[in-house]
């Protein structure tokens, strides 16, 4: 990661920490009360191939002490009903600036991998992991609803291990080594407003 870009992360995410803190209490209200605890869903991801970090998100779904991989149509009837919303408008991820700001993850950048992953695909992840992960990126804005219908119809674990394993973390891998080649600072910025303007055009 470049001075430049990580000066850039601080600076939006302090601005936007500042700016979001009505809603994050908000949202950090509405699942306490409407949920229960735990407020936060912490999960490990990794931003090289041997070194993880704890991603932080608002909990969307009830717990469950057997779940792994990532989130197809087996996890749906977990998902709350606060958790339906804020990951409409993907509200979940507003956590995640403290990860921007501690320097885990960047604005934009490939989506951090579980480390169940990084293992089972290591020629893969050892090529994207030469960038910071970010909390949005080329693959989000282009593969992410895809990936919802690829894993929507899974109806259990094995399953949408194989389908997301065989058809998005290559796909994803893809487009991210297509961000690596073009990665500039006003590309991030392109990128975030994207992202800014998807969710809006969506809704």
């Amino acid at each position: 990661m470049t001075l430049s870009k990580r000066i850039f992360d601080i600076i939006i995410a302090l601005l936007l920490i500042v700016v979001l803190s009505p809603l994050i209490v908000a949202l950090a209200l509405a699942i306490l009360l409407l949920d229960g605890r735990p407020v936060l869903y912490l999960s490990e991801r990794m931003r090289s191939m041997d070194e993880g970090f704890t991603l932080w998100k608002f909990r969307t779904m009830r717990p469950d002490a057997d779940d792994r991989g990532v989130s197809g149509g087996d996890k749906t009837s977990r998902i709350t009903r606060t958790g339906g919303f804020m990951r409409r408008y993907r509200l979940d991820e507003i956590p995640q600036l403290w990860n921007i700001l501690v320097g885990d993850i960047s604005f934009v950048g490939p989506r951090p991998p579980l480390r169940r992953y990084t293992e089972s695909h290591p020629e893969i992840y050892s090529s994207v992991l030469r960038s910071r992960p970010g909390v949005t990126g080329l693959a989000t804005l282009v593969f992410h609803r895809t990936e919802e219908r690829l894993l929507a119809p899974c109806r259990s674990k094995d399953e949408t291990e194989e389908v997301y394993c065989r058809r998005c973390i290559p796909r994803k891998a893809e487009l991210d080594m297509i961000y690596q080649q073009r990665r500039t600072l006003c590309y991030d910025l392109r990128l975030m407003l994207a992202t800014v303007l998807r969710r809006i055009s969506l809704h």
